[in-house]
């Protein structure tokens, strides 16, 4: 790994990137990709060389969540993610980007696309490499060194016969876009209580989805979010 060194190793205030890593996997969270950054480049924060990509870590990122002090509060999920990132950017002398609290919004979307790890899907969702259709992204560390990033990886939907495209029993999420109002009113039928209760069955049909740990119950949980 690229970056000064002070103290033991380090980015920033001294942390290797795999203490880093260890770190993150502490709070069942990972590096889902990275870029570097060109010096100066607009968008960024001041100083930016070097972007990480932060999601949940599997197995064990929904029970450790549940077990910390936000849960039971309004929000848990992004109030968890301000303090847990932002303590360790703060630590690293980075800034914590994350993808709510707007608008303004920052690209995550264009931002996971520049990693070589997340591509355009079939349905216009997100897949990624490892958690396909299921991948979510919990923050963003902007660090003022660069870094080595997580290698390019194969795109999973190249050679895929692409179940994503007819999953939706609503005809809601096909590769023509995403029909929200048709969605929710999906939702409202009894019919739709398959998909509130296990999570969106065109995230599910992603073979590589299928293939990684995420609980029915975290979701569920973010689909009645969704539906409220």
């Amino acid at each position: 790994m690229a970056g000064r060194q002070t103290g033991e190793a380090g980015v920033g205030a001294g942390l290797a990137l795999p203490a880093l890593e260890a770190r993150l996997a502490a709070e069942r969270l990972e590096i889902l990709g990275g870029f570097a950054v060109a010096e100066g480049e607009a968008g960024f924060p001041a100083g930016t060389r070097t972007m990480l990509m932060l999601g949940p870590k599997e197995p064990g990122f929904w029970a450790h969540l549940q077990a910390q002090p936000e849960w039971g509060e309004p929000g848990p999920v992004d109030r968890w993610s301000r303090r847990v990132i932002g303590r360790i950017a703060c630590d690293l002398g980075a800034k914590a980007l994350f993808p709510f609290g707007g608008p303004p919004y920052h690209p995550f979307y264009q931002w996971a696309l520049r990693t070589g790890r997340v591509w355009d899907s079939p349905v216009r969702l997100l897949v990624h490499s490892d958690q396909g259709l299921m991948v979510s992204f919990r923050g963003a560390l902007a660090l003022k060194d660069v870094v080595d990033v997580p290698p390019l990886a194969d795109r999973p939907c190249d050679g895929c016969p692409a179940p994503c495209l007819t999953a939706c029993p609503a005809g809601a999420l096909t590769g023509a876009g995403y029909d929200v109002p048709g969605c929710h009113a999906w939702l409202d039928r009894p019919e739709g209580e398959e998909c509130l209760s296990g999570g969106c069955l065109v995230r599910r049909a992603c073979p590589v989805s299928q293939s990684y740990a995420r609980l029915p119950e975290q979701s569920a949980y973010h689909m009645r979010q969704f539906h409220r």
